[in-house]
């Protein structure tokens, strides 16, 4: 029985690593494939849509609540982006604070952009900013111990309530 003193089980950790390999079969991205089908924003966790970007959440967060906004271009650089979506950007990116703030109650954001692969984006190919919702000792002991994060509300559940929000 020592055993399960030596492991930690993250198996939603399987779905993830698992998401990277699809991500790279010729179905592509999947910020385009979410931009391009708006009949799908609820299986894909699209929060809001605007002319040029959508805000996502995130399906392996970093905290409760985090969300992406990434442009419809499929662009990897900041300076490679249009002016009018780079504004739309920082708009949602805004918008999104906001609304986390309202939702989920955060009492800070960490906002931020990933550019290249060294600087840890997941998906250096497409441009997207990351707004994840922070709570007075929120950092606990699982990610320095087990190396794993807490997660205490189901995507689905938080989904709808975002939703709802940015309908009200």
């Amino acid at each position: 029985m020592s055993e399960f003193h030596d492991n930690l089980w993250a198996p939603w950790r399987m779905q993830y690593i698992r998401s990277l390999a699809d991500e790279s079969h010729a179905d592509g991205c999947f910020l385009c494939r979410y931009w391009a089908d708006p009949p799908g924003d609820a299986e894909h966790h699209v929060v809001v849509r605007g002319q040029r970007c959508m805000t996502v959440m995130n399906r392996f967060p970093y905290s409760n609540g985090h969300l992406m906004i990434a442009p419809a271009e499929h662009l990897g650089e900041l300076e490679a982006l249009p002016d009018e979506t780079l504004s739309e950007l920082m708009r949602m990116t805004r918008d999104a604070a906001a609304l986390l703030k309202r939702v989920v109650k955060a009492q800070g954001l960490n906002i931020g952009f990933n550019l290249g692969l060294c600087a840890g984006a997941g998906l250096p190919d497409h441009v997207h900013a990351h707004v994840v919702p922070r709570w007075n000792g929120d950092t606990n002991y699982m990610a320095v111990l087990g190396q794993v994060r807490v997660i205490p509300d189901a995507l689905d559940a938080l989904y709808r309530e975002l939703v709802a929000a940015v309908r009200s």
